[in-house]
């Protein structure tokens, strides 16, 4: 016979069980084919994001290996929009060039006591300001990301100095922030204050991404750990797989629409790394994508063929280390090609075009509407002879 303890456990550990939902990354799922078909010449990508047109749905995040100046002119220059990290060493180092080197060259058992030096230097104001320049005079709009307290300390400053859009990002945003020892960032009041859109993240929750949107967001970023350089899910044991995340949000979006007729973008931050992941994450409700170590590969990155993440360098508890990814190219080869790969790595507009053309969908907005499978093993179906050649 149970003892009212243990009938206690049973019921807790059930109703734990119970409430478990199942989730879905990209490997997960397939997009489906429906009834019609569009040329891929017929296919477009543009769209307004926060105020800056975009030609493609492409964003290059805020990691000191994936943006600097001359990679931010360099995706400009193909229709997408590069946010630079005001916390890492572009905003330390007058000349970050050796840093950088340090980083990519050091062996593996030094890589994290390299980071928590390098990133000690403090963030100085006067190169914050010459990178927005920099940025403007490379021939792209100056985007830029900061962590919530860095926020409160230069949001102004950077609008002053030029700035075209202010990204808030932080491990985990939500909409009310809960801290004893200092005032944390008030976004409606941040929101209110900033002359310029402020774009916010990152989220994986429905409710959670909308009150962001009433409190001023101009975007919200989606993604907590999936990035290649990320162990937020190893180290603090959170996240949600990318398509559940992104599907979230843009529910919220959706439902923001209706209520307010504005649309805020969503975009899906980390976790692609081939075209058809990009399109997957469009058809779960993403408006725009943004790559990290895909376009740490190429050759105009400053990582020099390695990436990490923002919280890498932490050291106290660092939540991410630097990866190997390799220099395969341009960036205009690895977004447009011609790909020397058959893998899906290359390319990357190019296969969203595609798969978009062959789902019947023209416009971003009509591949949101596109039908999403659960498919964990359409990777591998009929693939035998592949894997016995790798």
């Amino acid at each position: 016979m149970q003892t009212p303890v243990e009938a206690a456990a049973r019921r807790h550990f059930r109703s734990k069980v119970d409430s478990i939902r199942p989730t879905y990354g990209f490997d997960d799922v397939s997009l489906a084919p429906g009834t019609e078909t569009v040329e891929p010449a017929d296919v477009t990508v543009e769209q307004d994001f926060a105020g800056i047109p975009l030609a493609i749905p492409v964003l290059a995040a805020a990691m000191d290996a994936v943006v600097d100046a001359r990679s931010a002119g360099a995706l400009a220059a193909l229709g997408g929009l590069a946010f630079l990290n005001l916390e890492g060493v572009q905003a330390r180092y007058q000349d970050p060039t050796p840093i950088l080197e340090r980083i990519a060259t050091a062996p593996d058992a030094e890589i994290q006591a390299v980071l928590a030096e390098a990133y000690a230097a403090p963030i100085r104001e006067e190169l914050i300001a010459r990178r927005i320049a920099e940025i403007h005079a490379a021939g792209s709009k100056a985007a830029v990301s900061a962590t919530p307290g860095a926020a409160r300390r230069f949001g102004i400053f950077c609008a002053e100095n030029g700035a075209d859009l202010f990204l808030v990002q932080s491990q985990v945003s939500s909409a009310r922030h809960l801290a004893t020892q200092y005032e944390a960032l008030s976004l409606a009041a941040f929101t209110r204050l900033m002359p310029i859109p402020v774009a916010v993240g990152n989220t994986t929750h429905t409710e959670a991404a909308f009150a962001l949107m009433e409190q001023g967001a101009a975007a919200v970023f989606v993604g907590v750990g999936p990035g290649a350089a990320c162990t937020t899910r190893e180290v603090l044991g959170i996240g949600v797989p990318q398509v559940t995340a992104v599907s979230d949000v843009a529910a919220a979006r959706d439902a923001f629409f209706a209520e307010t007729g504005r649309w805020i973008p969503v975009v899906a931050d980390g976790g692609m790394k081939k075209g058809g992941d990009i399109a997957k994450a469009i058809a779960a409700g993403a408006d725009a994508v943004m790559l990290g170590s895909p376009l740490a590969r190429a050759e105009e990155a400053p990582g020099r063929g390695t990436n990490w993440g923002m919280a890498a360098p932490s050291p106290v508890l660092p939540r991410g280390t630097r990866i190997k990814v390799g220099t395969v190219g341009t960036m205009e080869q690895i977004l447009f090609g011609p790909s020397h790969v058959t893998d899906g790595t290359q390319n990357l507009v190019g296969a969203l075009r595609q798969s978009m053309a062959a789902l019947g969908a023209q416009t971003i907005r009509q591949m949101q509407g596109v039908e999403i499978v659960y498919a964990p093993s359409v990777a591998t179906e009929g693939k035998s002879w592949q894997a016995r050649g790798r």
